[in-house]
């Protein structure tokens, strides 16, 4: 049986649910949970806070105590866990479940009701929870977004190639929250599930579109592409005719927009394993191009590339200056001993020595610390 890597958006319906709206003394607990959503625990007020802690405790029992049925209506996310496993969480019991959660008091307690139910299940579940992320405002919902699209490329992918499915429950949470989910989930995700609101409501399965990015409107602007993803910003008439959807504006300069930058991750692979871009303050000594030729691996030729964009963008902001280089803790720039070469670093294994010629980074080898010393005769 196929494993299954279940992402689900994890909102407040568990919370809200459990409110008494014929009691009296609970009648104003939603607006006053709607008008404190954004809150983190510390920015809560006490009041709020105590609504919290009750709601949580009936939560906890009604999944306790409930039936399946009970448990559905309860909880928009749990309605979207039973329904992919047909009411039979048992079936989930070797696979991964991943909660994305809102980082605010109400988000924090939602997905933690949700969690340590599954877990009660024998399910295997985490929380995913961007710091600071919430639907306050665009900064803090879109800086929570390419925490989570950054976390996504960093697990997801390996889960893939062990032999998972990649399945996105996005029944429950915000809409705001959704809508991107949905989108992502077309890069991401083999499948996405909804169950519409009404009683026995079935599931509704969008399996992964056939998406394929244009490279052809990404090679123009690789270089601006892999210095923004390095921190760098750009200018605005470098990115003439671009999709103004990829980028983001900022005073008078531009950088990768959430979608930018997901789009870039997909990109990148083939834009950066290909030939050698041409990065502003570098220049490519003919040896420095063969080493580059001969190394087979893609992952090495992006990972060197992604250090070229790193090095030119610290170049173009001192002006050309090595001492950039040499505060950087990734890049580690030093000078080889009795010699007039330097080098840096690319990963734990792999160096590039250059020197200054003409105002420019001239790249002379590519390699192991063996290869680039014996090369250079610095041995």
């Amino acid at each position: 049986m196929t494993r299954t890597v279940l992402v689900s958006t994890v909102g407040t319906s568990l919370l809200t649910n459990q409110i008494n709206r014929a009691e009296a003394a609970e009648k104003d607990w939603y607006g006053r949970l709607r008008d404190a959503a954004n809150l983190a625990p510390d920015q809560t007020p006490e009041a709020v806070l105590a609504i919290i802690d009750t709601l949580k405790s009936r939560a906890s029992q009604k999944l306790v105590q409930s039936s399946v049925a009970q448990i559905r209506a309860a909880s928009a996310e749990l309605n979207g866990v039973y329904g992919y496993y047909q009411e039979q969480l048992q079936q989930g019991s070797q696979d991964m479940n991943l909660l994305i959660a809102t980082d605010t008091a109400q988000g924090q307690e939602a997905a933690n009701l949700v969690k340590d139910f599954l877990e009660q299940q024998g399910i295997n579940t985490q929380i995913i929870m961007p710091k600071g992320f919430s639907t306050e405002n665009t900064e803090k919902f879109t800086e929570g977004i390419d925490q989570l699209i950054s976390r996504f490329e960093s697990e997801l992918p390996g889960y893939k190639e062990s032999g998972y499915q990649v399945c996105f429950n996005l029944v429950g949470s915000f809409k705001s929250l959704q809508g991107y989910l949905n989108t992502i989930g077309m890069f991401y995700a083999d499948e996405i599930i909804y169950i519409f609101e009404g009683q026995g409501s079935e599931v509704i399965k969008i399996p992964r579109l056939p998406i394929a990015i244009d490279q052809s409107a990404i090679e123009p602007f690789a270089v601006q592409f892999a210095l923004m993803e390095a921190g760098f910003d750009a200018e605005r008439a470098e990115l003439e005719g671009i999709q103004e959807a990829l980028i983001y504006p900022i005073e008078n300069d531009v950088t990768l927009s959430e979608w930018g930058k997901l789009i870039w991750k997909q990109a990148k692979k083939e834009s950066l394993s290909g030939s050698l871009l041409g990065f502003p303050y570098l220049k490519y000594e003919s040896s420095f191009i063969q080493d580059y030729k001969t190394q087979a691996k893609q992952a090495e030729r992006v990972k060197l590339q992604e250090t070229l964009a790193r090095v030119s963008g610290l170049l173009i902001e001192s002006n050309g200056s090595l001492a950039a280089l040499r505060k950087d803790g990734g890049i580690q720039y030093k000078d080889y001993r009795n010699a007039d070469v330097g080098h840096f670093r690319v990963s734990l294994e792999l160096r590039v020595s250059c020197l200054i010629e003409n105002g420019l980074l001239s790249l002379r080898r590519y390699g192991t610390h063996d290869h680039v010393e014996r090369s250079e005769g610095v041995r």
